[in-house]
């Protein structure tokens, strides 16, 4: 157990915080603000591979009908076009690249405000009691 810090006069003792990490995961969020739509994947790893395959899921599942899909994210280095190439044959990488709009954030913006709105959202909206009323039988 961690000592606390003696305390000072017209403060009480504190104590001092230690992080302890239990491992990691990657999470993944897409959403879309016109249509009030979001959606966040959980990977063990983040590597072009599961880029790839989340930019596939946009295509193929949830946005099947949409000739562009504009896709708004950070520099980071998995995050380009390369990334479908390393995961999937050319004809099937240029499938999926034909119907995506890449557009990059300033190199010192903070994208993650938006993802993080997004992800609060989320965690209210599951945290609020249910409306037994509203449910049908």
């Amino acid at each position: 157990m961690r000592q606390p810090i003696p305390p000072e006069p017209g403060k009480r003792k504190r104590y001092d915080y230690e992080y302890r990490r239990n491992g990691t995961v990657n999470l993944f969020v897409a959403f879309d603000p016109h249509r009030a739509w979001r959606k966040a994947k959980v990977t063990e790893r983040r590597t072009v591979v599961d880029y790839a395959h989340c930019m596939r899921e946009l295509v193929d599942v949830h946005y099947p009908k949409a000739a562009c899909i504009r896709i708004v994210q950070d520099n980071l280095s998995i995050h380009a076009p390369g990334a479908l190439y390393q995961a999937f044959a050319p004809a099937e990488a240029r499938r999926i690249l034909r119907r995506l709009e890449f557009h990059y954030t300033p190199k010192h913006a903070s994208w993650l405000n938006m993802v993080e709105i997004e992800i609060g959202r989320s965690l209210r909206a599951m945290s609020r009691p249910t409306d037994r009323r509203s449910r049908t039988p």
